[in-house]
């Protein structure tokens, strides 16, 4: 008989634990001598009795300061143990569930028992993994084209700087431990030597006579030295003699207005030039070609680039242009008489060509009258410079 109830008893557990989800353990009841799969107890908790015949297992939650982090046939929990030391801080506090989890502050790594700051990597080699709070840094030598020059746990080697394509001459080679210097560029300034205008005057086709000998009697001993004029006279023609003592006076005479104000009428000229260039809404490619297009050495494509985004409209034109009368030693308004206009915009090539009349034109030889006179102690009227668009 007690065979016979115990074997049915066994049959109807067998059910209850096939439809169970929650992991097992093996239990033998004392009192009915039965081999008894017990329920665990999930994480925190613990068994505060075990399954009988006739009941579940009956959990408790773990008390205050202990845990259980797993499913669980335990009779109690574990104390929460851990206690951060230094150089450690708790990532997560103790709870039912965990233990508390220590933590090495950032730069340091659990090494044993105790934290130790990450390694750093000399002058020359580059982290190339970085260190975690269980692991140390890794250091290895710059490659090469490859630098670092500080010592640190979480630079990496840099990429030494490429003068060439930045336009630019190596001063110094770079190294394992040095970046590569290039050469500084002299920055670009959208002021001119000489102004389309004063061009102009002082290169007119037909200079009087006494023309260099009245110039440099109206200028400063102080400004121009008799070397200097000397050398002028000796280095160009009797043509171009006016333009070169003249753009030597305006450069070395920034404190002397002697001069200055014989030229005030050069204001109403520079105004033509701008309502020449001012509405031209040219792209860079336009302007690359325009320069192209002039005779002798070209005007570095760096610079253009750098005077388009200094310069404003219509200056970095005349900017360009100034660039590259002086890069040639040349004469700009024989130079846009010499452009190739072929692939230029309409618009464009009509304006450079209106711009060369206009600075050989009759309003500039009414102006050059006007200054001749002036420079001579003669009373002139205003000349109203005119320019059609």
């Amino acid at each position: 008989m007690y065979k016979f109830i115990s074997c049915t008893l066994l049959v109807a557990f067998h059910v209850s634990i096939t439809e169970g989800n929650s992991p097992k353990y093996t239990y033998y009841d004392p009192y009915t001598l039965v081999e008894l799969q017990c329920d665990q107890c999930p994480p925190g908790s613990f068994v505060k009795h075990d399954c009988t015949t006739e009941k579940k297992t009956e959990c408790a939650p773990c008390p205050s300061n202990y845990f259980a982090s797993e499913w669980n046939s335990h009779k109690d929990c574990q104390y929460c143990s851990n206690v951060c030391k230094e150089l450690q801080f708790a990532k997560k506090e103790c709870s039912s569930t965990n233990n508390r989890i220590c933590e090495c502050i950032g730069g340091f790594f659990l090494d044993i028992e105790f934290c130790s700051p990450h390694k750093e990597c000399p002058p020359g080699y580059g982290v190339v993994q970085l260190g975690t709070p269980d692991s140390d840094a890794i250091c290895s030598e710059c490659p090469k084209g490859m630098f670092s020059n500080v010592t640190s746990s979480t630079a990496q080697c840099q990429k030494q700087t490429n003068c060439k394509k930045l336009g630019r001459k190596v001063l110094h080679k770079g190294s394992s431990t040095h970046d590569t210097v290039c050469k500084e560029e002299p920055a670009i300034s959208c002021e001119i030597d000489v102004t389309l205008c004063e061009e102009s005057l002082f290169r007119f086709p037909a200079p009087p006579e006494n023309w260099i000998m009245t110039l440099i009697q109206r200028f400063s001993s102080t400004a121009v030295t008799l070397q200097q004029i000397n050398k002028i006279q000796e280095t160009h023609s009797v043509a171009e003699q006016p333009f070169y003592l003249f753009k030597l006076y305006k450069s070395q005479s920034k404190a002397d207005d002697s001069f200055t104000p014989l030229l005030k009428d050069l204001k109403e000229c520079e105004k033509g030039v701008s309502n020449l260039l001012g509405p031209l809404n040219l792209t860079t490619k336009n302007i690359m070609t325009l320069m192209r297009g002039l005779p002798g050495k070209h005007v570095r494509q760096e610079d253009i680039e750098r005077t388009l985004k200094t310069c404003d409209r219509p200056k970095h034109l005349v900017k360009l242009l100034s660039l590259w009368r002086n890069k040639n030693k040349g004469n700009t308004i024989e130079g846009l008489k010499q452009l190739k206009m072929g692939q230029l915009p309409k618009v464009l090539r009509k304006r450079m060509k209106k711009l060369g009349q206009f600075l050989s034109g009759d309003s500039m030889y009414s102006l050059y009258q006007k200054i001749i006179l002036e420079i001579n102690g003669n009373q002139t009227q205003p000349v109203k410079m005119e320019v059609l668009l």
